[in-house]
């Protein structure tokens, strides 16, 4: 097929890759423009143009599709269908109508639960048995197109939200080659009106540690925030990232360190952890940090 594919981030590489190899043509990647990063400010392009380029793909990255100039460009790509996966914009309905087939996205999550901006942060943060990919035919509403093929993953106890993301991704490119090698049979399954969510984008004052809260929370809390903004923690007054987690046994005063292992008291329970990130150092293993920093039983942290 002739495909317009859309898309920014890490997220959306692994699609792109699987419809090349898939032998579809990509008429045109359309991703967000280049923008200023790293140390030196200079303009980075977004890991799907990279990824276009090396692929020798035709590339835009329009500030908007609102014009009818950028509208009547995306027409004459004449494509059979585009597909649309973490792009960034809001697709007017002159884009959603041009393909032959219309636009296709890839949501990373069991629709209508977690539609919006941020599903596999939230499915973890509030403790979801599973998630999953729906590939659905997009409309005007956020999320709110017919659904024409669903996969859905466990989410376990060791998942943070980077692990789950690059799950969902591979989940996503195979389940988009399956729906478009199936397109004229796929019954469009519209949406129920039960269960609706909405995956707010992440503010970085969710991060903050609350010592009183049950551990389990604030294990959900760790590695649904994982690697970005990543949850915090004060100890001696630093800010510390933790990263990664695990229910343990133990009880005490909440954020009171309770062994050498960085097992540490909550409102209810306790949690140890098992990765973090220093001030001005790398993420590492937590039982590599407490080789060279020493933080012992009866210490606090959070205040």
């Amino acid at each position: 097929m002739r495909i317009i594919f859309m898309g920014s981030p890490e997220f959306s590489v692994p699609v792109l890759d699987a419809l090349v190899a898939a032998g579809h043509e990509i008429a045109c990647v359309y991703c967000q423009p280049p923008r200023p990063a790293g140390r030196g400010k200079k303009d980075r392009p977004t890991p799907v143009q990279a990824r276009a380029e090396t692929l020798g793909l035709s590339v835009r990255h329009p500030v908007s599709l609102k014009g009818a100039e950028a509208q009547a460009d995306f027409a004459e790509l004449a494509a059979d269908v585009a597909v649309v996966v973490a792009y960034g914009l809001i697709l007017p309905q002159a884009v959603l109508d041009a393909p032959r087939h219309g636009c296709l996205n890839i949501h990373a999550s069991l629709l209508p639960r977690w539609r919006g901006a941020a599903p596999i942060h939230r499915a973890i943060l509030a403790g979801d048995a599973e998630t999953g990919v729906c590939i659905m035919q997009m409309e005007a509403g956020l999320d709110t197109g017919p659904v024409l093929l669903r996969e859905a993953t466990a989410i376990t106890a060791e998942d943070t939200t980077a692990r789950l993301h690059d799950r969902l991704s591979q989940i996503g490119a195979a389940l988009i080659v399956t729906a478009l090698g199936r397109l004229d049979g796929l019954a469009a399954q519209p949406q129920p009106e039960a269960g609706v969510t909405y995956a707010a984008k992440i503010d970085k004052a969710e991060a903050e540690i609350d010592w009183t809260r049950p551990a389990v929370e604030i294990d959900r809390q760790i590695r649904g925030l994982s690697p970005f903004p990543g949850a915090w923690t004060l100890y001696r007054g630093e800010r510390v990232k933790l990263l990664g987690s695990e229910l343990a046994k133990g009880a005490g005063s909440p954020g009171e360190v309770l062994d050498g292992a960085l097992s540490i008291a909550c409102g209810a329970g306790a949690l140890r952890v098992t990765r973090l990130q220093r001030a001005g150092k790398g993420a590492m293993d937590a039982r590599e940090v407490l080789r060279g920093w020493e933080i012992s039983p009866g210490d606090r942290v959070g205040e």
